[in-house]
């Protein structure tokens, strides 16, 4: 049983949908929940945030890096960060752009150095890349290949009722599920 939140920033709902998929990953795994947060929210919310024993961080790639709310966001945390509350807690990330590559890999590493400077314990990808000898993917998990964490790819005319597209939203779903089998794991080591 695991505690996890969700914190992104979506700027027009593609992003959410990879939110939603993360969440559902999460919650496939028995007795884990998880609240999903907007940047736009998340001052009613930092107890939980402080509460969860994992946080996963979504935003979507605009200019190369995560975008400007979900930057705010990042900053808006320095107000805690000397007290630490996010010590030790689990942290790991996903991003969506317009591009296949879109320099999606930097807004993970944002996050990624995010979480470092809040003392947390970063989760990428355990899954290798897809393999295709087509271009087409069929299913298969982690079609960008990342390993930092869950890349996403949505075409920019198509509305987030399509994109971005399966093999995406499977792969944040298999990061949410991961985060929280391992969220459950450290918590039963601890005591």
């Amino acid at each position: 049983m695991s505690n996890v939140v969700v914190v992104y920033h979506s700027g027009y709902g593609h992003t959410r949908v990879m939110a939603e998929a993360v969440g559902q990953g999460v919650e496939r795994h028995l007795g884990s929940t998880c609240r999903l947060i907007p940047v736009e929210e998340v001052d009613d919310h930092w107890e939980r945030l402080h509460r969860a024993d994992a946080i996963i961080f979504g935003a979507p790639t605009y200019m190369g890096s995560a975008s400007a709310a979900f930057k705010g966001f990042m900053e808006a945390t320095a107000s805690f960060y000397l007290a630490r509350p996010w010590r030790d807690k689990l942290a790991a990330g996903f991003t969506n752009s317009g591009c296949l590559c879109g320099d999606k890999l930097n807004t993970l590493l944002q996050m990624s150095v995010f979480a470092a400077q809040h003392s947390m314990i970063w989760v990428g990808l355990d899954l290798l890349p897809a393999r295709s000898s087509t271009g087409l993917f069929d299913g298969q998990l982690n079609r960008l290949g990342s390993s930092l964490g869950a890349m996403a790819q949505s075409n920019v005319e198509q509305s987030p009722e399509f994109a971005p597209p399966l093999e995406d939203r499977r792969t944040a779903a298999h990061l949410g599920e991961r985060v929280a089998r391992l969220a459950e794991r450290l918590a039963q080591t601890s005591h």
